[in-house]
């Protein structure tokens, strides 16, 4: 797969009223946050994206309930779940397609 990914861990802050994680940008991520986009009340079976970003750095989270996310440079293919919101999956110089879905 040309470009990288991994699978970040954010921090989780515990305590009786409920989970709290935070992203910083330059602190959490390597880089600084430019925009924040979110999808939802996608339907079962769906599939978003089709497209690769090759000059970005970007990460991924399932802020509610899961997804996949399915990389791909037509030698090579990978799909990554994602359903937990204190991970993320980081892409950087993705050179193929990424889609999400189930």
């Amino acid at each position: 797969m040309s470009g990288s990914w991994e699978l970040l861990r954010f921090p989780i802050v515990n305590d009786r009223r409920g989970n709290l994680t935070f992203i910083e940008g330059s602190r959490n991520i390597s880089f600084g946050i430019s925009r924040v986009y979110y999808l939802y009340d996608v339907p079962g079976g769906s599939f978003r994206g089709g497209h690769a970003h090759k000059e970005l750095e970007q990460v991924v989270i399932a802020v509610s309930g899961s997804f996949d996310v399915h990389l791909s440079d037509g030698r090579r293919s990978e799909v990554v779940s994602l359903n937990r919101s204190y991970y993320g999956l980081y892409l950087k110089n993705l050179e193929g397609v990424m889609y999400f879905g189930d």
